[in-house]
């Protein structure tokens, strides 16, 4: 089975070899028809603290690392 893939902003960096991701989604009310914006934050793995609050990352679904997190970053070296 395919990991899920998904795209956010670091919200923190605090924590050593973790990052908080915020991810959006939009969707549409079911009764007024307006689109809608939700968020949830992700506790991903940074092995090498590369990340910084406020860029954009991809994290995937990984197996549990601790109690809260079960996405890694992923780094795209080219």
């Amino acid at each position: 089975m395919p990991k899920r893939i998904l795209q956010g902003t670091v919200v923190s960096d605090k924590a050593d070899k973790t990052v908080t991701v915020r991810v959006e989604r939009q969707i549409q009310h079911p009764l007024y028809k307006k689109i809608i914006r939700r968020s949830k934050k992700f506790a991903a793995h940074d092995p090498d603290n590369k990340c910084k609050t406020g860029e954009q990352v991809r994290i995937r679904e990984c197996k549990p690392i601790s109690k809260s997190k079960t996405w890694e970053v992923i780094f795209d070296d080219a």
